[in-house]
């Protein structure tokens, strides 16, 4: 990617070159500082988020020790989390002349929610963030388990 795409990139993002070029390693300090930023009290004029309630919530009481345990058994399955910027479909043709900075053109717009998918199946949709020059992604919204039934219905 050109010096010029870069920038355009970042600004794109609200970053500029300055922010992004940091030669320090990411710490768990920088990802702590990002995730207190979305605990930081909204604006004024904006109205609070309330989180998902799409959990059960575990109480202490005489059952609650039987469902921890039969949760822990869960807890380690590793699961295939992919965050998708976009979808496109192109020609054989036109794949085997892609080169060294060729640019594809998606079907999400700039600024659009990017998808989050676990095993393949859309489970939120989020903004990406920067810190220290690694990716992460801010989730923005929830997707309960009724609407990813509603999709399936189609």
């Amino acid at each position: 990617m050109a010096d010029d795409e870069l920038s355009d990139a970042l600004a794109s993002m609200g970053m500029s070159a300055e922010a992004a070029a940091g030669d320090e390693a990411i710490s768990e300090d920088d990802w702590a500082a990002a995730m207190a930023e979305q605990t930081e009290p909204p604006a004024a004029s904006a109205p609070a988020a309330q989180p998902a309630n799409i959990f059960p919530s575990f109480s202490v009481s005489a059952g609650a020790d039987s469902v921890m345990n039969e949760l822990d058994v869960i807890l380690d399955i590793p699961v295939q989390l992919s965050v998708e910027l976009g979808r496109t479909k192109i020609t054989i043709k036109n794949l085997l002349q892609l080169a060294h900075g060729s640019v594809v053109e998606l079907d999400a717009l700039a600024g659009e929610p990017m998808d989050v998918l676990v095993n393949g199946t859309l489970i939120a949709q989020g903004e990406v963030v920067v810190v220290n020059e690694k990716f992460g992604i801010r989730l923005t919204d929830i997707i309960t388990p009724s609407e990813r039934m509603k999709k399936l219905g189609r």
